[in-house]
């Protein structure tokens, strides 16, 4: 939630440190409005997930202006899968009003679990092994994570 403190200026892209590189991203380094990921394994729920985000500062203060009012209740109230939590925590706010990643750059952005590893047990999965072909950032949500499968 530190990324929203007010004395952090201008825009901030984020990506959380599993979060693989793998091709450019000047695509992503263009997004101009608030951008974030639909749940991969839940797309229609409209949850959103927090491990790329493009933050425009105006979308910021709102954010933090919440969040500080009482950091521990809301870290008490973000246990449920509807509000798990930093991204429960948004999407109460940007759920219906980000763009998602998944609609601005179609196949740039993936899930490791859902496009890139071989399909194991979920039909939410669809991976063969391999890495799709426009994929530019893949996402390790959960487990594994990259450094455990030698990335």
């Amino acid at each position: 939630m530190e990324l929203f403190r007010p004395d952090i200026g201008g825009d901030l892209l984020f990506m959380d440190l599993d979060t693989s590189i793998v091709g450019s991203i000047e695509d992503v380094a263009s997004v101009d409005r608030l951008t974030v990921l639909s749940d991969f394994y839940w797309p229609t729920t409209g949850r959103i997930q927090s491990s790329l985000m493009f933050i425009p500062e105006r979308d910021r203060q709102e954010i933090w202006d919440a969040w500080i009012t009482d950091p521990s209740r809301h870290m008490r109230e973000c246990v449920t899968r509807e509000r798990w939590g930093d991204q429960g925590f948004l999407g109460q706010f940007w759920q219906g009003r980000a763009q998602r990643w998944q609609d601005a750059l179609p196949g740039q952005v993936v899930s490791y679990k859902c496009h890139v590893r071989e399909k194991t047990r979920s039909d939410k999965e669809f991976g063969d092994g391999t890495l799709p072909e426009n994929a530019r950032v893949v996402i390790f949500h959960g487990k594994p994570r990259p450094w455990e499968i030698g990335w």
